[in-house]
This record gives C-alpha cells, sequence and structure tokens, in this order.
C-alpha cells in the first residue's frame, strides 16, 4: 500500500505565498508517501507568468525540496520554467530526498472555451513516468486528460498511477467535464487516478479560478475520495493488489486490437 496526499490548495500571484500554502499542506500530509499538488502551485495564470516563470533550480522548486527532505515524503507538483520566448508548464516529481527525479512539460495546451495557453506556454514534446515512493507514475496536466492517447502512452511506458495536475477553470459544464474525463481515463486503462486541482481563493465567486473536486479514483471508475470545493489535504492509499483484481476482472488492456 502507497500512501498519497492530495493537496488542494488555493494559489495566489505571489510564489512565496504558493510556497508557504505548499509546505503548510505538507506539515498535514503526515504518514503519507507522496504528497500531489495541483497545475501552476507556482503562480496563478495570467501574463504575470512570464516574469515569474523560474528555473528549477529556483526558490520555488528548491523550497519544494527542501519540505519534502523535512517531512521525508516524495512531491509532484507545478510550475513555470522560462523557456524561448514563452514559458514551459512544468510538472516536477521530486523524491523524498528532495531530488529532481523528473519535469514533464504539457504537451496539450488550453486553446479552448475562449482562452489561448499557447500565447504565454510552448508545447513539451515527450510524455513522462517517474519512479516515486515505490510507484512508477505517469504526469498528465489539465488539459492533457482530454487526450486519451497521453493516458495510453503512459501505460505503454509502465504507468502504475496516473497523476493528473490542474487549474481546471469553472464555468459551464466545466466541473462536470473534469469528473467525467478523471474516471474514464481512470477506467479505460484500469488505473489508479490521483487528480488534484487548484482550489478557490478565499473570496472568490463561483466564477474563480479553480473548481477544487481532487479526487482519487480507482481502477474500475469508482471515485475513493472527493475532496469538493474546500482547499484540504486528504491522505489516500493505493491497493497495487486491487490493480491486479481490477484487470483479472476487466482485461480491457490485453484485449486491444490497436
Amino acid at each position: 500500500m502507497t500512501t498519497i496526499a492530495l493537496c488542494q490548495i488555493p494559489v495566489s500571484p505571489d510564489p512565496s505565498t504558493n510556497l508557504k500554502r505548499a509546505r503548510e499542506a505538507l506539515s498535514r500530509a503526515e504518514g503519507a508517501d507522496l504528497a500531489i499538488f495541483p497545475e501552476a502551485t507556482l503562480t496563478r495564470y495570467g501574463r504575470r507568468v512570464t516574469g515569474l516563470a523560474e528555473p528549477l533550480d529556483g526558490p520555488f522548486v528548491s523550497g519544494l525540496a527542501e519540505a519534502a527532505r523535512e517531512h521525508g515524503l516524495a512531491v509532484i507538483a507545478g510550475t513555470f520554467e522560462p523557456g524561448d520566448g514563452r514559458v514551459r508548464n512544468t510538472a516536477v516529481a521530486l523524491d523524498a530526498q528532495g531530488e529532481l527525479r523528473a519535469a514533464y512539460r504539457k504537451i496539450h495546451l488550453f486553446d479552448s472555451f475562449g482562452a489561448k495557453e499557447s500565447d504565454l506556454v510552448e508545447p513539451g514534446a515527450e510524455p513522462a513516468v517517474v519512479e516515486l515512493a515505490g510507484l512508477r507514475i505517469g504526469l498528465i496536466t489539465c488539459y492533457d486528460v482530454r487526450f486519451p492517447e497521453l493516458a495510453r502512452a503512459l501505460v505503454d511506458r509502465g504507468a502504475e498511477l496516473f497523476a493528473v495536475i490542474a487549474a481546471w477553470g469553472s464555468g459551464p459544464l466545466k466541473e462536470d467535464h473534469w469528473t467525467t474525463l478523471v474516471r474514464a481515463r481512470a477506467l479505460e486503462n484500469t488505473m489508479w487516478t490521483a487528480a488534484v486541482g487548484q482550489a478557490p481563493n478565499p473570496g472568490e465567486s463561483s466564477d474563480g479560478y479553480g473548481v477544487g473536486r481532487s479526487m482519487l479514483v480507482d481502477p474500475l471508475g469508482v471515485v475513493r475520495a472527493d475532496l469538493g470545493t474546500a482547499p484540504g489535504v486528504q491522505v489516500v492509499g493505493i491497493d497495487r493488489a486491487y490493480t491486479e483484481s481490477a484487470r483479472a476482472t476487466l482485461p480491457c488492456l490485453q484485449h486491444r486490437v490497436l
């Protein structure tokens, strides 16, 4: 059994505030092997990201690494790196010693629902699977979850868990899309899926940025935990023996033709 802390925090424009919130969440993740934070934990989206993006040895990721060492647990979180004129939307994976084990650059950019992420962000190109806390984890960032071929590519690279990090904006049908897509990626791949989104900031209206709804979904698509919309940290368990049982019952990966 591997234990995971779903860390649903609000994200402010200020990186130092967000690092403080991440540290506080890690202090509440007692007993977890891995803590997962949202996409863009460094700072909220907006044109400010071009001026606030940091290299992976900058103060934000270094602060997360220090906190990972202090609490003895691995961490996945979203940041922005400087790029070639635009930034990179990057998921970092740190082990329990604070060592950077992977940096996944978001492949699918959110040029939908009137937004155009590609104005600010350059796309990545390579799927990423990283071993943390004894699990091989496939990294998925927000809009990526709408593309089942990415999830299947992670399966083919040996993933045992999907970690989906998001800054999922609110709007008509958006929350329903989130919950449906996360469950679909889990069910069609018979894969444990830990999905973590940003909580709304205190005082935001219902049209605020971030819908929360961080979830743990089991390999048969059953939601084992749902954090709702409020900020929170919940420690959940991943049982790999259940994956084997689910795949014996529903051997769809074995039945693949294409």
